[in-house]
């Protein structure tokens, strides 16, 4: 029997280092240069370079790949440990080589990348020489390809791109585009003619393609197989946000706490105030359940695939949301006033809480897969009775006893007592 909560020590040490390296490098990066990871200046670049240097030495350059796949293949079960304590810093997945959304697009090149288009494009994404957006959802149609129109024509050596999408996150700043067509799935260099970013949003783009064209060899996987390339990178994807869900909950968590044991009201610490104890305790809980249920899903990833663990990925998915906008909402009432203001980091994380259950595709969309998925192991009950109605269990256990008490007739007496009192 496997049954076992703890981490080998070896790897408990990778866990230490990164630990030690986001407190003491990371973090103060992140406050002095913002997406240091993106500044022109050679000489912030530079430093950059020397730190993800550091995180290479340890082998845990591009965490999120396998080995087959160029990476160092932790799983997902080390990988969830892992953004346990990256997830927490926000500059921090970047300088590990493993920031949204270019994992999920370099995940997708590596599977389904011809050799050349490796070249051309993953080698300069994992050195961040490139950096990368996914174009899926649209205008009329959200995130269900089922009312996508984008669709790319092929004319002579070339494929034209034309369609319209939205909510491109960091589009406005990426050297490609990840564009799902109805189609297919192509990579659209950003400075390709055609591609109109509108000027809103400023962060999660609109973007027009119109006649944009790009070679034939600009097709990722097989045509009409851009379904199946993102079912491969959105699967990851939910979970992998989970995983650094659970350090923002932790973050807001911690603020929580020590907020609670620093401020007094009517006489007395507010941690002392059962209505703030509850607040804790349910924050404490949920923050619990959650990450349990997210090493589980990722574990089981492990052991079989994401196809396999599709009904957990999807609970995993509407439940993070759930508890980050509990959790995060119980931080802003402890910390009062401060709590709703841009100061701290809790604001911004009530406010994303919303946008976690959006992003991937819809909470409800999930709940609705789950129930559906759940109910392929359930039968409807013969008759009008459900399994479990106990004047039909109690005869069936009648029967089921009747050779055992027709031997043991002081035993047979004592059940006709025993029924007799009911």
């Amino acid at each position: 029997m496997a049954w076992d909560f703890s981490t080998d020590p070896e790897f408990q040490d990778k866990l230490d280092w990164v630990e030690r390296f986001c407190q003491e490098k990371v973090e103060p990066l992140d406050y002095v240069f913002p997406h240091a990871v993106r500044w022109p200046d050679p000489v912030v670049k530079a430093y950059v370079r020397e730190l993800q240097q550091e995180v290479k030495d340890q082998g845990l350059w591009a965490i999120f790949l396998d080995k087959d796949l160029g990476g160092p293949g932790f799983g997902q079960l080390k990988l969830a440990l892992l953004n346990e304590v990256i997830g927490r810093y926000s500059g921090a997945p970047s300088m590990f080589g493993a920031s949204a959304p270019d994992t999920g697009n370099m995940e997708i090149l590596a599977a389904y990348g011809t050799e050349e288009q490796k070249k051309r494009w993953l080698e300069p994404l994992l050195n961040q020489d490139m950096f990368s957006a996914f174009s899926m959802t649209e205008p009329q149609g959200g995130s269900d390809p089922n009312l996508f129109r984008t669709y790319a024509e092929r004319v002579g050596d070339e494929w034209v791109i034309n369609g319209e999408k939205w909510f491109t996150s960091a589009g406005r700043v990426a050297d490609l585009l990840f564009v799902m067509c109805t189609n297919g799935m192509f990579v659209v260099p950003r400075a390709t003619p055609g591609v109109e970013i509108m000027p809103e949003p400023r962060n999660h783009n609109h973007i027009v393609y119109r006649d944009v064209r790009v070679p034939l060899d600009h097709l990722l996987g097989p045509e009409n197989g851009a379904k199946v390339l993102a079912q491969r990178r959105l699967g990851g994807g939910r979970i992998h946000h989970a995983m650094r869900t659970i350090a923002q909950c932790n973050l807001a968590f911690d603020m929580m706490c020590e907020r609670a044991l620093s401020r007094e009201s009517h006489g007395s610490l507010i941690a002392e105030h059962q209505m703030v104890q509850e607040k804790i305790a349910e924050s404490y809980a949920a923050i619990r359940m959650l990450r349990l249920f997210v090493l589980e899903t990722a574990w089981k990833i492990d052991q079989t695939s994401t196809l396999e663990a599709r009904t957990d990925i999807a609970a995993v998915k509407f439940t993070m949301a759930r508890v980050l906008r509990e959790v995060s909402y119980n931080a802003l009432h402890i910390l009062g006033s401060l709590g709703t203001t841009d100061l701290t980091p809790i604001q911004a994380m009530y406010a994303s809480a919303p946008t976690m259950g959006i992003a991937d595709g819809v909470d409800e969309v999930h709940m609705a897969t789950v129930a559906r998925r759940v109910l392929k192991g359930y039968r409807p009950h013969e008759g009008y009775w459900p399994t479990e109605y106990i004047p039909a269990k109690r005869a069936e256990a009648w029967r089921r006893m009747r050779p055992v008490l027709d031997a043991r007739p002081d035993l047979a007496r004592a059940a006709e007592k025993y029924a007799g009192h009911q």
